[in-house]
């Protein structure tokens, strides 16, 4: 089987020969032709499956007839992420060499006058963020309404990014009369909808079962502690054990502990880079060529390297945490194994874990095996600031804490040499005005002691105050008006 039945063009041929692929996958032979036919597709496939290929090949033969106008794109592309963008980008590139063909990318990060420069020229294939291309659209300086051609890639994360609305607001702004390709891994309920409201009787192409994973991917979880340099200390006992490891990612579920794995990893000595979604577009895009030029050989990334990175050639996947979604850990070991190459899946497990790894077993309809790791002295974190300052902040609590409460409490020698530790409180009150009333004034001396011989019930009632001395000299009415000096006549 080879790519010459599946009616593409002599250009695309020579240039899918050129890059030495002989013979097209499932995915690829099965949908190529119904999109030459102008059809609806809603394609079902699982990561690493030549999807991408799959609409880049008929749309570059079906772009042969046509020229584009200034600010309305022929074909429209949207992908979730910045990474994937510019993946496909490189995919037209590739496979389009030999065409005089117009690709812009709009995604965030970069100048807003540089693409619409670009929009200007005219655009024959458009790929684009869902919230970039809206801030285009709003502004005014693109319009939609020449689109031929709508490809909707990893529908499945768009929802979990919450792109679906934005999906509804662009579907509605390009014509009806327009082709669709709907591409996704899994078929979420609201994917579902979706595909009902925006395909026109579409044409199903399901390679293989919904949210499944590949048989070339060898899957194992392995029990590590729940504290955060446990995790870290049994990783690294993983990559330095791991015999056939060329380069791996690093999955993380929160981009913090991104930043702190990788941190940790280049403290012992792993070369290591970084991907999240808080990094800036230039650094995100360095990391991830340095891993495929295999510069970095480690990874370490959030969820938003997990969907559709082409990355042909990565033996090893380890998830660092377990994903809080079934369907992201399906998508996290696709990116190892593929295009028929063998790949290993590890992922760390906490007692905390049970639930989502059960999750995971019943959507992929089998039961991850459990691999057993002799057991190892723990390694001290090198310069283990992120363990140690926590600690630090312990121990100083607990130290302040108990000079607090020595410094609140009498030392036990003072409570002895008083004799009051055990005595009651009524006596040791009686015993404190003893010692109290030779400190009164010297002229009430004979009314203290007095005072001191009574029955401890009455000795508990204040002396009284001496009398307060009147003061009879005559007051000073001068700031009275006169009528109120008047003397008052008794009425007789």
């Amino acid at each position: 089987m080879s790519f010459n039945h599946l009616g593409l063009s002599e250009k695309v041929l020579a240039a899918v020969a050129a890059t030495g692929y002989t013979a097209p996958t499932p995915i690829q032979d099965q949908a190529i032709p119904h999109v030459l036919a102008r059809r609806d597709v809603l394609g079902i496939a699982q990561t690493g499956t030549g999807k991408t290929a799959a609409f880049v090949l008929p749309m570059l033969t079906l772009l042969e007839k046509g020229r584009a106008r200034a600010r309305m794109p022929r074909t429209l592309i949207l992908e979730p992420t910045r990474e994937l963008a510019a993946q496909v980008k490189e995919q037209f590139d590739k496979y389009g060499a030999g065409q005089k063909l117009n690709v812009a990318l709009l995604i965030g990060g970069v100048s807003f006058g540089d693409q619409d420069v670009k929009l200007t020229r005219g655009v024959d294939v458009l790929i684009a963020t869902p919230g970039r291309l809206l801030d285009h659209t709003e502004r005014g300086g693109l319009l939609l309404t020449g689109v031929e051609l709508l490809v909707i890639d990893e529908a499945d994360r768009m929802l979990d990014m919450g792109f679906i609305p934005d999906i509804e607001r662009i579907c509605k702004l390009v014509p009806f009369t327009r082709q669709t390709l709907f591409f996704t891994a899994t078929m979420p309920t609201e994917i579902r909808r979706i595909t009902e409201t925006f395909l026109h009787n579409p044409v199903k192409i399901e390679v293989s079962r919904p949210a499944s994973t590949a048989v070339t991917v060898t899957q194992s979880q392995v029990v590590a502690g729940r504290e955060p340099h446990q995790k870290r200390d049994m990783l690294r006992r993983l990559l330095r054990g791991a015999t056939d490891l060329k380069n791996a990612i690093i999955f993380c579920n929160r981009k913090r502990d991104v930043a702190l794995l990788t941190r940790s990893l280049q403290r012992h000595g792993f070369s290591v880079g970084a991907l999240h979604g808080d990094m800036d577009q230039t650094a995100r895009m360095a990391a991830l060529d340095q891993f495929r030029k295999g510069e970095l050989p480690l990874l370490v990334a959030s969820d938003v390297a997990a969907r559709g990175l082409d990355i042909p050639e990565v033996s090893h996947v380890f998830n660092f945490d377990v994903p809080h979604h079934p369907d992201d850990y399906v998508h996290r070991i696709g990116r190892t194994g593929r295009a028929g190459r063998l790949g290993t899946a590890v992922t760390l497990v906490t007692s905390a874990d049970a639930k989502a790894v059960a999750a995971i077993e019943k959507l992929i309809g089998k039961e991850i095996p459990r691999d057993t790791i002799a057991d190892a002295p723990v390694e001290a974190e090198a310069a283990g600031e992120e363990d140690a300052a926590p600690a630090r902040r312990s121990r100083s609590r607990k130290s302040s804490n108990t000079e607090a409460r020595s410094a609140r409490e009498p030392k036990a020698e003072q409570r002895s040499s008083r004799g009051e530790e055990r005595r009651p409180r009524r006596e040791r009150n009686e015993n404190r005005r003893e010692r109290e009333a030779p400190r009164a004034d010297n002229q009430h001396n004979d009314d203290n002691v007095a005072a001191a011989a009574l029955p401890p019930s009455i000795g508990r009632i204040p002396a009284p105050r001496p009398a307060r001395q009147l003061d009879l000299e005559p007051a000073d009415h001068s700031h009275l008006p006169a009528f109120l000096l008047r003397p008052i006549r008794a009425r007789g």
